[in-house]
């Protein structure tokens, strides 16, 4: 059986989905000058979920009816959306948009440590432990030596988008059986409506009811992360997945980053020194030899 190749149309879909995650720094941004990070949070899984559940009810979509998937959404929103959201976010209101998407780059490298340490069939062959240890040693190279030896805000925003790379991994590791069987769209408002959950409460202690006196910055950044960066990048997601597979779809992890720096630069002026500029190109490095190293074969009894 050969392994899915990535068709003209799949790059094509890669390049909008690397547009559209890589905006979502920049979107983060944006509507921070209005509401706060959780309030940005929230907005977004709350948005983003009500036009999946639109878009699956359109498309009759099978709905989940087990009692399971109440657990499985709490679990799958905690890890893919409430923390790693929350995390980059707070992180971007000390740290730069474009190392914020250098450091959430790692999140391919967690994922493979992860699924090595769950599943037996994705154990690391040597080549792909080398990418991975050559990617945390880029990932250490962008956060600097200040950030790995004294507590700043600065040094805990880097630390904190770390953090999300992290829970991203175990979501993919939960994903991979918990939501066997699900439309894609269903498994992803259901994701997003999980988040809610988790959020909407702490939105309400922490930063009260929103006012929804925003600008037009705050109120542009809100809606782009909630129907582009949620809603459409899912859609597109899984499309790419089901055309080229989970291997070729890693690659928008390369190309997040660059989208990320060139458009805080554009928007924001925003600059990045070269010890990130080194850090990720070492982390592209390990992601490359990740991804072209073949994976081992599972053992048969």
């Amino acid at each position: 059986m050969t392994a899915p190749r990535l068709t003209p149309l799949a790059w094509m879909l890669l390049a909008a989905l690397a547009l559209v995650w890589g905006t979502s720094f920049l979107s983060n941004r944006a509507a921070l000058s209005g509401a706060g990070v959780l309030t940005v949070v929230t907005f977004r899984v709350s948005l983003g979920a009500l036009a999946l559940w639109l878009w699956a009810l359109a498309r009759r979509r099978p709905l989940p009816s087990h009692p399971k998937y109440i657990v499985v959404f709490l679990v799958m929103g905690a890890l893919n959306n409430a923390i790693p959201f929350s995390l980059i976010v707070w992180g971007q209101t000390q740290i730069d948009s474009g190392l914020a998407a250098i450091l959430n780059a790692s999140t391919a490298l967690f994922g493979v440590l992860v699924a090595a340490a769950v599943f037996s069939d994705e154990r690391l062959s040597l080549p792909r432990l080398a990418g991975v240890l050559i990617g945390l040693c880029g990932v250490a190279l962008a956060i600097g030596p200040a950030a790995l030896s004294t507590f700043t805000l600065a040094s805990a925003a880097q630390w904190a988008i770390v953090g999300a790379s992290l829970s991203y991994g175990f979501a993919g590791a939960y994903a991979r059986r918990a939501v066997k069987g699900l439309a894609p769209e269903v498994a992803a408002a259901g994701m997003l409506t999980g988040a809610m959950v988790w959020l909407i409460p702490a939105m309400l202690m922490i930063e009260g009811v929103p006012r929804f006196d925003w600008g037009m910055e705050a109120w542009a950044g809100l809606l782009w992360l909630a129907l582009g960066c949620s809603a459409l990048a899912y859609l597109i997601y899984y499309r790419i997945l089901a055309l080229a597979g989970a291997g070729n779809l890693s690659l928008v992890t390369l190309l997040i980053p660059p989208v990320a720096i060139l458009a805080g630069w554009a928007v924001y002026g925003e600059r990045l020194g070269l010890r990130e500029w080194a850090g990720f190109a070492v982390i592209a490095a390990g992601l490359w030899l990740l991804n072209a190293a073949p994976k081992p074969r599972a053992k048969t009894a």
